[in-house]
């Protein structure tokens, strides 16, 4: 059976269903689209007279599609793996899978394939465009196949990883979390080798060579480009020595050895700490700490001082079960002997559990630890970039403090949103969800609280670009109001990122789909205008006259955001939302490049603002129908 059961219910299942074939038509459309695109561009900006210059094409074609490929690959293989098993973990299905008779490997190895189907599925589907770029000249088989195989090895070594990191920890968030920043950290390790942090050469090989075998980036844009060396013996997958043969097995080296740690570990890993037998003794003084929960039901008595009453929620570790605790109105009925150890709530209990307690675990922690670390390396490369004698314009086309600020942003807005999404689907598989919907709970309480909750447990994500972009604005290095700019927009699109995880974890039953759903939306966003930066920079020509060439992008990417958004629940402000954001996208890419940083502000805030508010509003009047709290017929 393959690698196990698990893999050979997948592999049975997944191609009886549409969404298989569509998806795979979609995405070598959308590499298709992104040639089509760049070709439009070009004849648009010179004639194509020669097949010199047709062959130039095809390698800044194949130049685009490949690093785009590998985020879509390693992006997907790392997320999905990750949700595929703490979705299992929330919803108590692997204790399940422990009790049979499967062996560690079949399950680990099984899950981990399972998850990745679709991501292999994408990689395969990808390469007879690749093979079709090979006629057009400049580029060779050999590119291929080491861009293929780059590809492929940076999805495994990133699945396994989102595997490995979801079956040690115990929360979604802190799965997703810790996934993101290590895959970030991944790429700033080859950042910093090639930036020559330790030695000009190690190993009698130069740093840039060694930063080239370290990061996925490097390692497949050095893929792409062609190999003239006659003497490699293998020139096709350039595994003699060369950068990419030798990220190819470092990857997959890596990969293993993050398998063999997950066999050998699942089973102490699994169950949970919260799941497993206690003694008396840790019974005993489990019960002496844990505070009384006291739920708030309709109809109760009014027996609560003004301005909250008592309760307590979760410590430490505790599952999202206790996410219904406190009391701010109604009677406190006391579930514990001591009534000395109680703490006020609020008279929102949600916010209050989402900030006063370890809502997402004491692991927190950590993810914010590592998120400064990241913030801090970036910052202190930024403000040595810039600080160099330069003048401003000399600084912004160095793109100095960028280079600090897009990756602490980008960073931001996705784990803003994982929190988001997650702060619900864990609601959802805990059955709290259930808890909360039978209370007298409003939405509004519900959804700003958990917005509350979000905004506050991710205060580090959202203040340390901003730190970062003071500490420029007070060095002189960026204008106080290019700052107010930088600083509106930055909260306004946090706000979106937020309103969006919090809407698809309403919408979507099934956990995975709708971290899915809420993270790849985000995702496409930040890769679609990296893509667009990047094509209008390689084509040098009027970025105001490029909007016919990128008309299809814009018009996917609206059809794709209301799919995702408004598919499931009608509303004409979410269609709006979709078609304007893609436009207001494109203009503000174009503003940004001819230094209209004021339109490009107003527009993005507008659009975002108007979007965020879409999401909102509907959130809150349709929640009881949404949640099924009530029906529309009741209504």
């Amino acid at each position: 059976m393959l690698v196990g059961p698990v893999f050979t219910r997948e592999v049975t299942t997944t191609p009886r269903s549409w969404r298989l074939y569509f998806s795979r038509a979609l995405y070598v459309a959308a590499l298709f689209g992104l040639v089509l695109t760049a070709w439009l561009i070009l004849i648009g900006a010179q004639p194509v007279r020669s097949l010199d210059d047709l062959a130039r094409f095809g390698a800044v074609a194949f130049a685009l599609v490949a690093p785009v490929q590998l985020a879509v690959a390693m992006g997907f293989a790392a997320l999905l793996t990750a949700a595929a098993v703490a979705q299992e973990k929330d919803r108590k299905t692997l204790d399940l899978l422990l009790m049979t008779n499967l062996n560690n490997s079949e399950l680990v190895l099984g899950k981990l394939l399972a998850s990745m189907l679709q991501v292999i599925v994408f990689v395969t589907a990808g390469i007879p465009l690749l093979m079709l770029l090979v006629l057009l000249g400049g580029v060779s088989y050999g590119q291929v196949a080491r861009v293929v195989g780059v590809t492929a090895c940076a999805a495994i070594a990133a699945g396994s990883l989102g595997s490995t990191i979801a079956l040690w920890r115990e929360k979604t968030f802190q799965t997703l979390a810790a996934t993101t920043l290590t895959l970030v950290i991944w790429l700033l390790l080859g950042e910093a080798v090639g930036a020559g942090l330790l030695g000009e050469e190690l190993a009698g090989r130069s740093a840039t060579l060694w930063a080239d075998a370290v990061s996925p980036l490097r390692a497949i844009l050095a893929a792409a480009e062609p190999v003239y060396d006659a003497r490699t013996p293998w020139p096709v997958l350039g595994a003699a020595g060369t950068a990419p043969g030798v990220f190819m097995v470092g990857a997959a080296t890596l990969a293993v050895l993050l398998n063999l740690i997950s066999i050998a570990r699942v089973r102490v890993w699994n169950p949970s700490r919260e799941l497993r037998p206690q003694s008396p003794d840790q019974q005993q003084q489990a019960v002496g700490h844990q505070a009384p929960r006291v739920l708030r039901v309709p109809g109760a008595a009014a027996a609560a001082p003004a301005g909250g009453s008592v309760a307590t929620a979760a410590s430490g570790d505790e599952p999202a079960t206790a996410a219904v605790v406190g009391v701010a109105r109604g009677q406190a009925a006391h579930v514990h002997a001591d009534p000395a150890k109680t703490r006020r709530v609020w008279d929102n209990p949600i916010l209050w559990r989402e900030i006063c307690t370890w809502a997402y675990g004491k692991k927190i922690i950590f993810i914010r630890l590592m998120y400064l670390a990241i913030g801090l390396a970036c910052g202190a490369a930024a403000l040595g970039w810039i600080g160099q004698p330069q003048s401003r314009a000399a600084a912004l086309d160095a793109d100095g403090f960028l280079e600090a600020l897009i990756p602490l942003g980008v960073l931001g807005l996705v784990l803003v949103n994982a929190l988001a999404v997650t702060s619900l689907t864990n609601e959802r598989d805990g059955r709290a969800l259930d808890l909360l919907l039978v209370t007298d709970l409003s939405p509004k309480e519900i959804i700003f609280g958990k917005l509350g909750g979000v905004f506050y447990n991710s205060k580090e994500m959202i203040l340390l670009p901003l730190g970062v972009g003071a500490a420029l604005w007070y060095r002189g290095d960026l204008s106080g109001e290019n700052f107010l700019f930088l600083a509106i927009g930055l909260l306004t699109l946090t706000a979106f990122a937020a309103m969006l995880g919090i809407h698809s974890g309403m919408i979507y039953a099934n956990s995975r789909t709708a971290v899915g759903v809420s993270l790849g939306t985000v995702l496409f966003l930040l890769l679609g205008i990296a893509v667009c930066m990047r094509i209008m920079l390689a084509f040098q020509t009027s970025f105001q006259n490029q909007f016919h060439p990128f008309a299809a992008f814009v018009f996917g990417g609206a059809v794709g955001l209301y799919v995702a958004l408004g598919a499931r629940r009608e509303s004409p402000a979410i269609a709006w939302a979709s078609g304007l954001a893609p436009i207001a996208t494109f203009y503000s890419i174009t503003a940004v490049l001819t230094g209209k940083f004021g339109a490009a502000f107003l527009v993005t805030v507008g659009v975002y603002g108007f979007a965020t508010a879409a999401m909102l509003v509907p959130a809150i009047a349709e929640f009881d129908v949404t949640t099924g709290r009530t029906t529309a017929h009741d209504l």
